[in-house]
């Protein structure tokens, strides 16, 4: 038998990398013959850079840049020939600060601005920028100061939103040069427009730390960014992601590509799909949420597409057989569910090599 296993991180316990070599490793154990092909998989988000590297190779470039709140914060940059790939949550991500310490209307995306600048000062002439995880919510005003924006008052784009509100005018004409002739990919599978009820701020603002009763605010001060650059853009599909680093990027002439879509073709995916017998993708919490462009969704797309079986392994499944089978997936299976919830913290690798077993106790043949 012939198994694709396809998986994204299981967020704060293992890598997709990690996540992918404990299911090989517990297959093994039950099916010893059977053929195994590991491809971690990423949205765009934390993780996307490694998941690049490890099917791809390249150099990774080691920089050091601005965290959200400017720290210093290392970070890489992938080169593969003339195409480079950064991910914004390396340098502006949630995880970088304590859930206590976090103030989103300071928090910057400077950082990112840095890195797409490292990868054109490496001779990139395509950069691809993972969206997700951020921890920022300026809508890329730190990114554009990074490149080379002149505002009016002077600094006005560099500490979160907490300094939009006295935003008079941007000019954007040294961050476009900066550019100049690459092409800037945003991967990510947010839709969500940068402003309104559906925006960045009102959609993804509390999970970063925004109180309710400040949402409207922060959404306002956003409003002017836009008012001062491209207000027309910043209701396109897609500038709300990573906190409005959609619409910083695409302010500089940035096309959008759905993150999973992106990572599929680029590892080669469909063709490797159709190879095989069975296709198992995962992450942490297989849920609602799963059907929103994160990693199961498409990888279930691509085996259906290969007309090939897909399960899931996640640390925990919260749907019902129906709602999987919706989103393309046959069957899910649950670590916590296998071996209790302390133990799957207490040991990721080996509790979800050992829902692996099990599972190919059913699957292989």
């Amino acid at each position: 038998m012939r198994l694709l296993i396809a998986t994204d991180k299981f967020a704060g316990t293992l890598s997709a990398v990690e996540a992918a070599a404990a299911i090989a490793e517990g297959w093994r154990r039950q099916a010893p013959d059977d053929e195994i092909d590991i491809a971690p998989m990423a949205d765009g988000g934390p993780g996307f850079v490694d998941v690049l590297h490890a099917t791809l190779g390249g150099e990774l470039l080691a920089t050091t840049v601005s965290g959200p709140y400017g720290e210093e914060v290392p970070s890489t940059v992938l080169m593969t020939g003339d195409t480079a790939y950064v991910e914004c949550a390396q340098a502006c991500g949630l995880h970088l600060t304590e859930p206590a310490d976090r103030a989103p209307e300071r928090a910057t995306s400077r950082g990112v601005g840095e890195l797409v600048a490292a990868a054109v000062d490496a001779g990139a002439t395509r950069v691809v920028v993972g969206l997700g995880g951020s921890g920022s919510n300026d809508g890329g005003a730190g990114l554009l100061a990074a490149l080379g924006a002149v505002t009016t008052p002077t600094g006005a784009l560099d500490h979160g939103p907490s300094t939009l509100k006295d935003l008079e005018s941007v000019d954007l004409d040294a961050a476009r040069a900066r550019v100049a002739g690459v092409e800037l990919v945003v991967a990510s599978d947010v839709d969500n427009p940068l402003l309104g009820l559906i925006g960045a701020t009102n959609v993804y603002g509390p999970q970063k730390g925004l109180p309710a009763d400040r949402l409207q605010a922060v959404d306002a001060v956003l409003e002017r960014l836009a008012d001062a650059t491209d207000k027309k853009l910043a209701l396109a599909k897609g500038t709300g992601a990573a906190g409005g680093l959609g619409f910083g990027l695409m302010l500089l002439g940035a096309t959008r590509s759905p993150g999973i879509a992106l990572v599929a073709e680029v590892v080669g995916l469909p063709d490797r799909a159709r190879r095989a017998d069975l296709v198992v993708t995962g992450e942490g919490a297989f849920d609602f949420s799963s059907r929103s462009g994160k990693v199961p969704y498409g990888v279930a797309q691509v085996a259906a597409e290969a007309v090939r079986p897909c399960i899931a392994l996640a640390g925990k499944v919260l749907i019902g057989s129906r709602e999987m089978r919706a989103v393309g997936i046959e069957s899910a299976y649950s670590v916590v569910d296998l071996v209790g919830e302390e133990a799957s913290f207490a040991d990721p690798a080996g509790s979800l090599a050992a829902l692996a077993e099990r599972t190919a106790r059913t699957w292989s043949r």
